[in-house]
C-alpha cells in the first residue's frame, strides 16, 4: 500500500511546474474549442466550422487543422483555465485582429445553429479578457449573424 502511495506521489513530482508552450493557432483552436464545449454538447458543425477557421485563418492545411483541433481539445480539458491560450492571443495580434477573433468565436457558436447562453456567456467572457470593448463585441456578433444569415 506505501509503494502505492510513493508512485502516486512521485507522478505528481516528474510531472513539469510549468505547461509547454503553445503556437498561435493551437491557442485559437482551444479559445474555439471552450466556446464549442460550453453548452455541453459537441456539435459536428461546429468541429467542422472550427477546422475550416483555423485552415482559413492560419494557412493551414486540412490535415494539420484536424490535428490542431484535436491538440487544442486536448489542451483545454487539461486547462485549469484559460488565461494561457487568452495570452498567446494577446501577444501576437493587434486590437483589430482581436475584434476578429471574437468573430471567429461567434462563427462556432452560431455553427449549429443556435445559440445558447452558455455560448453567449463564453465569448463575452474571453472578449472581456481579450480587451475587446463592449461596442466591438456586440458589432461582432451582428456582424456574424449577418454574414450567416441569422435574424437578429
Amino acid at each position: 500500500m506505501l509503494e502505492r502511495i510513493k508512485l502516486f506521489l512521485n507522478k505528481f513530482d516528474s510531472q513539469p511546474e510549468h505547461p509547454a508552450p503553445v503556437d498561435f493557432a493551437t491557442a485559437l483552436g482551444a479559445l474555439m474549442v471552450e466556446v464549442m464545449r460550453a453548452d455541453n454538447d459537441i456539435a459536428p458543425d461546429e468541429l467542422k466550422m472550427i477546422t475550416k477557421l483555423l485552415q482559413q485563418h492560419c494557412q493551414l492545411s486540412a490535415d494539420n487543422s484536424d490535428l490542431i483541433c484535436s491538440k487544442a481539445q486536448q489542451l483545454v480539458n487539461e486547462a485549469i483555465d484559460l488565461h494561457r491560450f487568452v495570452k498567446v492571443v494577446n501577444d501576437n495580434t493587434s486590437e483589430e485582429a482581436r475584434i476578429e477573433v471574437i468573430e471567429l468565436l461567434w462563427m462556432v457558436a452560431f455553427a449549429d445553429g443556435k445559440l445558447d447562453p452558455q455560448e453567449d456567456y463564453t465569448v463575452r467572457k474571453l472578449a472581456g479578457l481579450m480587451y475587446v470593448a463592449h461596442g466591438d463585441f456586440i458589432a461582432a456578433k451582428l456582424n456574424v449573424k449577418n454574414v450567416l444569415g441569422l435574424p437578429d
